[in-house]
Order: C-alpha cells, then sequence, then structure tokens
C-alpha cells in the first residue's frame, strides 16, 4: 500500500511543531523583556502574542501527533 502525502506529513510533523514551539517560546522570552522598557514596549506586546501563538500552535502539534501515534497504536492491535 502507498502511503499517503498527508500521513508522510505527519511522520515529520513533530520535527515542525517543535520548531514553532521553540520560536514561540524564545519570542515570548524576548517579548517579556522587552515590556520592561516602556519606549520598547509596543514591540514587546507583539512579540508577546507572537510567541504566545507559537507555544499554542506548538501544544496543538504535540497533541495531534499523541493522537496519532494512539490511532495508529490501535490499528496494529
Amino acid at each position: 500500500m502507498q502511503r499517503s502525502r498527508v500521513r508522510s506529513f505527519l511522520e515529520e510533523f513533530p520535527w515542525i511543531h517543535l520548531g514553532i514551539g521553540i520560536f514561540g517560546n524564545l519570542t515570548f522570552v524576548v517579548g517579556s523583556v522587552l515590556f520592561l522598557y516602556a519606549n520598547l514596549e509596543p514591540t514587546g506586546v507583539w512579540l508577546f502574542i507572537i510567541g504566545s501563538s507559537g507555544m499554542l500552535v506548538g501544544s496543538f502539534g504535540e497533541l495531534l501527533v499523541r493522537i496519532e501515534r494512539r490511532v495508529r497504536g490501535r490499528a496494529a492491535q
């Protein structure tokens, strides 16, 4: 049976969502530090929002990978 593109993508997905999560964490931390400086606060707000979004996407990605692994485990039994 030929593997679908979607299934192949899902197998590589852990690396993608991990990268998005790390990017989110870094921008979140940088944005948080920029809150300490009044003139950089608007930039900090945007980095904070972008970072929070990246962490959320990374978490959803991890959830999808775990669900996919559980479904594959049940299908193999």
